[in-house]
């Protein structure tokens, strides 16, 4: 340490160096603000890690306390599928000295491949002057293949004519499924909604309970409804499921044409036995 900064015990792990004396102590710097800075060691902007499922990476954040006063932050962390362990989770930073925390990021075996987002947050005590949250930005590739699949699965109807599925992502990229669906009956296509964009994005190994409305399902009607689900790089995935409509007015309108019918008939067949004599 160069003369006039005390040094000062910190956990293991945990290495300390003098500020640079070239800055003021207000000067900004990389998630800096309010006298002090966090940024990852050499300066960078955000910390990158890159490694496979199962794997353990490691680097190291700084905490530059440029002012004359000693500092205390508390540090946490987290990525969406990996823990963040810092080596320290409180650090006393003494007057004008940088301490350098470094902390681990445990990617699980099970982690699907690609990009992901997390953040590191130093908290420096509340009811201070120093008192703020710095948040840095940690960006954390998982390598491994690249899968795009979807799945539409447990496709029901109920008698309002609301269909309801779930979309899976079961592959190890972020999808943003799109979704068609037709219905046919007896007598031919009764819904035909052409593919269109849905407003969500699915995770790998997430799941999507959704509805889709049917306003005016047919009164009278046996159907087969289908969804088409797809996703860039995916094959469509494809799912039915089959529901009988039998409302109180399409009975009734069933029975009159069923009797008009009967009624005809056996007119006819009475108009033909007198024609015969």
């Amino acid at each position: 340490m160069r003369a006039g900064l005390g040094a000062f015990a910190l956990p293991a792990l945990l290495a300390a160096a003098p500020a640079p004396a070239s800055a003021p102590a207000s000067a900004p710097g990389p998630a800096s603000g309010g006298g002090w800075s966090a940024a990852p060691a050499a300066g960078r902007p955000y910390v990158y890690l890159e490694g496979a499922a199962g794997s353990v990476l490691t680097d190291t954040l700084s905490v530059t306390n440029p002012t004359a006063a000693p500092l205390t932050v508390r540090l946490t962390g987290d990525a969406a599928p990996a823990p963040v362990t810092f080596a320290a989770r409180t650090v006393t930073v003494p007057a004008r000295t940088r301490a350098d925390v470094p902390f681990t990021v445990t990617v699980g075996a099970g982690t699907p491949p690609g990009d992901h987002r997390g953040a590191l947050r130093a908290e420096a005590a509340a009811r201070t002057a120093a008192a703020r949250t710095t948040v840095v930005p940690l960006h954390l590739r998982v390598s491994g293949p690249r899968l795009a699949a979807l799945t539409v699965e447990d496709v029901r109807v109920d008698r309002s004519g609301t269909v309801r599925y779930t979309l899976v992502n079961r592959g190890t990229t972020t999808l943003v499924p799109r979704l068609a669906v037709r219905a046919d009956g007896v007598l031919g296509t009764v819904l035909d909604r052409p593919e269109r964009p849905l407003p969500l994005t699915l995770r790998p190994g997430e799941r999507a309970f959704r509805t889709e409305s049917w306003p005016d399902p047919p009164a009278l009607d046996a159907v087969t409804v289908r969804l088409t689900a797809t996703a860039p790089g995916a094959p469509p995935a494809t799912a039915r499921a089959a529901a009988s409509f039998a409302s109180a007015p399409g009975l009734a309108a069933a029975t009159v044409a069923l009797l008009a019918g009967a009624g005809a008939v056996t007119y006819t067949a009475y108009a033909l036995r007198r024609r015969k004599r």
